[in-house]
């Protein structure tokens, strides 16, 4: 028996709904394991995914009886094939985040039943992680921990963002990782100020300060992970700022642990932040899990409860324009009692002296 698609069914019922058109890949792929392209619906008498020519096979060779889940064919169906699905249904819950205005008017053509929003439904399920989900997540950050050990002995004057940019890619491909958990910042000196910031090809220079952000994808699970590095010495001006926000990652990490309300915690960061005159350019923070960026997100906007197994990345930064910035990022576990990191790369060893 699918445990996903029975608790989904189970949420269906209790909102007086006869269905669901599940489209987001994402959520498709967390209630089937399929990254087949195609949509799921979830009829009342039974599962379907639909998807197209070039992946039925595929997606044949996955399903078993245990998934109860019929594929069919798109091209090989009729108006009347799609309406038997919800034959004597009426109302039926979609994915309202995710489909164009498009694609409802299409839904409502194809399946002439009233469509109602789920108000993302499948992802606050999947804001708690399991033991097996858990797993993948801590195996994506022990990549990451060795792709940072590796880039700390593979610095070198000269070297450009992008030639760094590409071995973190490489590196982490080659030593078990899917893929990217999203495309890598790297960034040299006053390109740091730019907190997304894209790799061009500047140079690396002595005195320079280099902001990594990366993440491993591993079985469709991230880790996300931001260091600052400087070479041969730390400038006095990057001292306060550095210092700032290892104390205030700190800080929420004391905080976090079941039941917290995440909210007040950020409030209180905000609060640091007004006071010492910096911007709060972005969230501190997120939900990971099998998208980089998931709810919740770290905002005293977002009035939420941590609960035991979140996985959340937390990443305060500080940004002065045409000067430089720094982020430190790392991803935790929410505990019963704790905020615990899933990685084990320390901060104690910022400054990098490169051989000449």
């Amino acid at each position: 028996m699918n445990i996903r698609i029975k608790w989904l069914r189970d949420q269906l019922k209790s909102m007086e709904l006869e269905g669901m058109i599940v489209s987001n890949p994402i959520n498709v792929r967390y209630l089937t394991g399929l990254e087949e392209e195609g949509i799921l619906v979830i009829a009342p008498k039974e599962n379907v995914f639909l998807t197209d020519s070039r992946y039925i096979e595929s997606v044949n060779h996955k399903l078993t009886i245990e998934d109860e889940i019929v594929a069919y064919d798109v091209k090989n169906m009729s108006k009347y094939d799609y309406e038997v699905f919800f034959m004597c249904a009426n109302d039926i819950g979609f994915e309202e985040k995710y489909v164009t205005y498009e694609i409802y008017k299409k839904y409502l053509q194809t399946y002439q039943v009233n469509l109602v929003e789920t108000e993302g439904m499948i992802e606050n399920h999947r804001m708690v992680k399991d033991e097996t989900e858990i797993s993948y997540i801590q195996k994506a950050c022990e990549i990451t921990d060795d792709t940072f050990e590796f880039v700390k002995n593979s610095l070198r004057y000269g070297m450009t963002e992008k030639e760094l940019s590409f071995e973190i890619e490489k590196f982490m491909i080659q030593h078990g990782a899917d893929g990217l958990a999203f495309d890598t910042i790297v960034a040299f000196g006053e390109n740091t100020s730019m907190p997304h910031a894209v790799p061009t090809n500047r140079q690396l220079q002595s005195g320079d300060i280099i902001q990594l952000d990366m993440g491993a994808r591993y079985k469709g699970y991230c880790s996300d992970f931001s260091r600052v590095i400087f070479v041969d010495y730390r400038k006095n001006e990057y001292e306060d700022s550095y210092q700032f926000v290892l104390e205030q990652q700190q800080k929420i990490v004391n905080a976090f642990k079941n039941g917290v309300n995440l909210k007040q915690v950020i409030k209180d960061r905000e609060t640091d932040y007004h006071l010492k005159n910096f911007s709060v350019m972005h969230s501190f923070g997120h939900g990971v899990g099998m998208e980089i960026h998931e709810e919740p997100f770290l905002s005293s906007k977002m009035d939420v409860h941590l609960k035991e197994n979140f996985v959340i990345a937390i990443e305060p930064g500080v940004y002065k324009a045409g000067k430089f910035g720094i982020r430190l990022e790392d991803t935790y576990q929410i505990t019963k009692d704790s905020c615990i990191k899933l990685g084990k790369s320390g901060k104690n060893d910022s400054i990098i002296s490169l051989k000449r």
